[in-house]
């Protein structure tokens, strides 16, 4: 295994596969950190260059595209308080106040370096567990997975820190969502109220960034009209000890390792993606601090678990890709698609037929990792320049950018007027004290909750079954847990914060 790996490392490192996976990961960092413009969309536009390359050559450059785009995201979460992919959403609650707190560099370097060990911790799992994960995965059915996107929706009541009823209203407002249009197994059409519109149903990324992005443009428009003071990042440097920012990560072994096989394992499920890893991660991170109280106002732990648990979800969707040919969410369904087009077929049988393909793959998600270091140090001085733009400036630019994003998701004006909406609602839950990231976590899971209920439902009637099955079982156990540990927190932190009576608004 590891002399395939190590020949597979020298052939990766020729020019004929390093410059693809090299212009790879630098589209994925530029695409990760344009708000709106999502991993997905950069593998598509990255794609049709591939055809005429080696097969390997063209994966390589897809993986890096999927690297870079992991890493990117966390650029613009913490420079401007936009979440530049879904998973980088957790980065914002900690990477934009601290950068906000006048550590820029210190939110960037801690997300970038988090991924970077994050990632590679996942490639150790991924090449030594590969087999036994993917044989565990085989057993769930869906009454596992609607255990465990119950479980992952327990995770409310942790992202709620001044108000449990408007957390829990969020999130219920979220699931709403999800119902809107028709039904994902029947295709009948619900709360439409006849609309054309609202058929179609929402989809995540209009939602997504018009809850983001809106509600942080507006708040910031409105502070300016009130002639306050403008809240930006004001730094001369982007500048940082990259041994002390190592040495913050690592002094944190059992969160950095926690993190990583959370992205690992939500990566091996299917369509769960980065963006619940990285939420639960965030959760995972606060239940088991000793402070949880300080997440969300920019302490590292919050940036560290976001970023590792979602460079690791990369290796966790290439061990179901490759294991059973099933794509782990759309970066990798489109990945599957380059392969079948290239004649390979990944499945049980793909790391015996393709071993050049398989330890290939392997060897350029490692490399992929060094070379989005270089590339992010070289482009942080662009990053700079970027947030440093006077905000009459940056934030039109943005909004085009955002309007870009939702149109070129579908080519259809109905996602733009869907952002449009989702900025309204926003800027509300933000006037009114509603924390954001329940909303998003609903929007996110309502769709896998209902599909998986009915799938369950239709093989077998029996309701007990969600909990006599072992696993089902453990996960609806762990959700009454998650809720109970985030309640007696709750009140801790409300018991802490007596003395404190100026809120704060929430993302």
């Amino acid at each position: 295994m590891f002399a395939s790996l190590l020949g597979s490392l020298g052939d990766v490192l020729h020019l004929q596969y390093l410059i693809p996976l090299t212009i790879g990961t630098l589209a994925g960092l530029i695409g990760g950190a344009l708000p709106g413009v999502t991993i997905t969309m950069t593998i598509i536009i990255v794609l049709p260059f591939t055809f005429g390359l080696d097969p390997l050559a063209g994966l390589a450059a897809m993986v890096g595209v999927y690297v870079g785009g992991e890493s990117g995201g966390l650029v613009t979460a913490s420079l401007i308080g936009i979440p530049g992919t879904p998973s980088a959403v957790a980065t914002t609650f900690d990477g934009f106040p601290m950068a906000r707190r006048g550590e820029p560099g210190r939110a960037v370097w801690l997300g970038t370096w988090a991924s970077f060990i994050g990632g590679l911790l996942g490639a150790f799992f991924l090449i030594l567990t590969t087999e036994p994960l993917a044989r565990f995965a085989l057993r769930f059915g869906p009454w596992e997975y609607f255990s465990l996107f119950i479980f992952a929706l327990a995770m409310v009541a942790g992202l709620t820190e001044r108000s449990l009823l408007k957390g829990f209203l969020s999130g219920a407002l979220g699931l709403i969502v999800t119902v809107i249009g028709a039904d994902p197994i029947m295709a009948v059409p619900r709360l439409t109220m006849g609309s054309e519109f609202l058929r179609g149903g929402f989809q995540f990324l209009p939602v997504l960034i018009g809850i983001f992005a809106f509600a942080q443009i507006m708040t910031d428009l409105e502070k300016m009209g009130d002639g306050g003071p403008q809240v930006q990042v004001q730094t001369s440097s982007l500048a940082v000890s990259h041994l002390a920012i190592i040495w913050e990560i690592l002094r944190r072994p059992f969160l950095l390792l926690w993190s990583t096989l959370i992205g690992l394992w939500i990566g091996v499920l299917p369509a769960i993606g980065g963006s619940a890893a990285n939420v639960m991660a965030y959760d995972q991170a606060k239940k088991f601090s000793k402070h949880p109280e300080k997440f969300g106002t920019g302490i590292p732990e919050g940036i560290i678990a976001a970023e590792a648990s979602n460079n690791a979800n990369v290796a966790g969707s290439l061990v179901t890709i490759m294991a059973f040919g099933i794509p782990g969410d759309a970066v990798t369904a489109v990945m599957l698609g380059a392969m079948i087009i290239h004649g390979i077929q990944p499945g049980p049988l793909f790391i015996v037929q393709e071993p050049h393909l398989a330890y290939g793959i392997f060897a350029a998600y490692i490399l992929a990792h060094p070379v989005m270091i270089v590339l992010q140090w070289l482009l942080a001085h662009v990053y700079l320049r970027i947030v440093q733009v006077s905000k009459a400036i940056l934030i039109p630019i943005i909004l085009v950018l955002c309007i870009i994003g939702a149109y070129a998701l579908n080519n259809t004006m109905e996602n733009v007027y869907a952002l449009l909406l989702f900025g309204v609602i926003g800027y509300l839950f933000v006037k009114f004290g509603f924390p954001l990231a329940p909303f998003i976590l609903g929007v996110i899971l309502g769709d896998q909750i209902e599909i998986n209920l009915i799938r369950a439902i239709m093989t077998d009637a029996d309701p007990w079954l969600f909990i006599t099955r072992p696993i089902s079982g453990v996960m609806l156990g762990l959700s009454v847990l998650s809720v109970a540990l985030a309640l007696w927190q709750h009140r801790r932190t409300e018991a802490r914060l007596a003395e404190s009576a100026e809120p704060e608004v929430e993302f």
